[in-house]
Parts: structure tokens; sequence; C-alpha cells
């Protein structure tokens, strides 16, 4: 069972202003905040997010092929968090609409860092 994703960040002022509104959208705030890390969650809740600088004072680096999917309750969740990453420093890497014929409907986005991540549902 994950608990939480936590993903390297360069400047961690830019991803909070990256994260905080998604997480707000999603219906949850910061659950841990630390000088170097943030995590936005509930405790004891579904699994969180996180974005830390690097402790071992490394660049952050993005994993090809590693993407965050972050659960929307529908569609129009999916759209509503989509146009908040992009207002908010995130880049498209996909539009919001339905993926194959069972159900998936998804949007895809990079964090201001390059993380990948998607919003989804299950229509």
């Amino acid at each position: 069972m994950i608990g939480y994703v936590t993903l390297g960040v360069a400047d961690l002022t830019r991803a909070a202003k990256f994260y905080d509104p998604i997480a707000a959208e999603l219906g949850v705030g910061r659950m841990m905040e630390f000088d170097t890390f943030i995590a936005w969650g509930e405790q004891g809740g579904a699994p969180g997010v996180a974005a830390t600088l690097p402790f071992d004072g490394q660049p952050a680096t993005i994993g090809n092929g590693s993407m965050v999917a972050l659960q929307a309750k529908d569609a129009d969740q999916v759209r509503r968090l989509y146009e908040i990453a992009l207002a908010n420093g995130g880049v498209d890497e996909g539009a919001p609409g339905p993926r194959g014929d069972d159900g998936f409907y998804a949007a895809y986005f990079r964090d201001p860092d390059g993380n990948k991540l998607n919003a989804f549902t299950m229509v």
C-alpha cells in the first residue's frame, strides 16, 4: 500500500504555488511542512503527495516513465485540476478526455520541475 509519493523539486516555494491549489481542489491541504519538504493530504487518509529539495543536495531530476496519478471524483474535477495545473506553471502533456473505451478519463501535465502527473476518474 502506498503511503505517499515524494517528488524532487528545485524550488520549494514554486512547488507550493503549484501544489497548494491542486490539493485544495482535491479537498486537502498541507499535512506536513518543513524548510525543505511539504506534504499534501490528510493524516490517515488516502496516499499523499510531497515535494522535497533532495536530501543529498544534488539537483532534483525527473524520472523517465514515472508519473503520479491523482484520483478525481468526476470528469469535471479532472478538467479543473488540469486547468489549475496549467494556470500555476504546469505544462500540458495531454488534454482532458477519454482514454480507451474502458471508462478511463484523464488529463496529463507536468509540474514546474518537469515531474509528470495526471488527474483521472473512471466514468
